[in-house]
């Protein structure tokens, strides 16, 4: 059936839409996966061979006994029944079977899109960038599950860190993307100018902490303090031993890095107070909506952390308090897009 330009360019943002609720979807998919330290029940790659769950015994033991080879299930999984183990393999395998659908939901139509010549060159390049971090995604998912497979019970938070803020990247992308086709528009991110750069610095500080809270949940830091606002009965955590600069960015630290999380936090709070007195006093009135959004955001996520916190990690505040970050930052997105020319 022949589709028209403006059926084509329809079809074009639906898709970019479906794309973004879909990756939005897998984050916390993701986020849950680790939450329930589910993420090493899959020992293999199986990049083509693991579309089918196990079917008969034979298949979940073979699977079980991959996993009895591993760190995590000698030193802490060990009394593990066949059952407990299906649970934690469910998560993981949900988790690769939904990404590997993201891809070919973004690649087949990608190609389509290619083909009609009907969309425009640089919202097709954004998409050429944004399939080759799908790409990237998929390669960093398992080289970060390599990382625990062997001298260790839990994956790398590092490499953890890169694999969500790789995803940042992705949904931030597509945010932008969408904004840029649907108010038909070609605002560029990269714009640095005095106008721009404070709220730049606003998503800049959003992503650190990201980063931060990937390394927090990656070491399980949580578990270290869990009282606030003080770290026990200080600011500063009293277990850490600081000799030189060097100890200051020791992000194996799990207090140490818990201690980050939390002044990031206050820090991106009190820089968030001063934009808003610079918005009200420039008397940016088309950006005042989008403002409260992002403080409605800010202090439900920052609640958030520190319900998660106090209350042992409970899964579900914990889970919350991810999504409420991903909506937090495409609240900044969007007070930005609304200011940058």
């Amino acid at each position: 059936m022949y589709l028209n330009e403006d059926k084509i360019n329809k079809l074009f943002v639906y898709w970019l839409k479906g794309t973004l609720i879909l990756v939005f979807s897998i984050i916390i998919i993701g986020g849950l996966t680790r939450l329930t330290n589910s993420g090493l029940s899959i020992t293999e790659w199986e990049l083509f061979t693991g579309i089918l769950p196990p079917f008969n015994e034979n298949a979940w033991n073979y699977y079980f006994n991959q996993y009895k080879k591993i760190p995590q299930y000698k030193f802490l999984n060990f009394n593990m029944s066949l059952n407990e183990f299906k649970v934690i393999f469910y998560w993981e395998y949900v988790h690769r079977v939904f990404a590997r659908f993201i891809g070919l939901f973004f690649l087949i139509p990608l190609i389509f899109f290619y083909f009609s010549k009907k969309i425009k060159n640089n919202y097709m390049n954004m998409c050429y960038l944004i399939f080759l971090l799908i790409l990237f995604q998929g390669f960093i998912g398992w080289y970060m599950v390599k990382s625990g497979l062997i001298n260790d019970i839990t994956v790398s938070h590092y490499r953890l860190s890169i694999h969500l803020i790789t995803a940042i990247f992705i949904i931030s992308i597509l945010f932008w993307l969408i904004k840029n086709i649907s108010s038909n528009s070609n605002k560029n991110f990269f714009n640095i100018s005095s106008n721009n750069i404070p709220f730049q610095i606003l998503i800049l500080l959003i992503f650190i902490q990201i980063i931060f809270g990937a390394f927090v949940s990656g070491l399980d830091a949580g578990k270290i303090y869990q009282t606030w606002p003080l770290m026990d009965k200080n600011y500063f955590p009293d277990d850490i031993i600081i000799k030189n600069l060097k100890n200051f960015f020791d992000f194996d630290n799990h207090s140490l890095v818990q201690f980050y999380h939390r002044n990031v936090a206050y820090f991106l709070i009190i820089y968030v107070i001063f934009l808003t007195i610079f918005i009200y006093k420039k008397r940016l009135i088309a950006l005042y909506k989008p403002l409260n959004i992002l403080l409605f955001f800010l202090v439900f996520q920052v609640i958030l952390g520190i319900l998660t916190l106090i209350s042992g990690l409970n899964i579900y505040l914990a889970s919350l308090h991810q999504i409420t970050g991903v909506l937090l930052v495409f609240s900044a997105l969007n007070l930005y897009y609304l200011r940058t020319k």
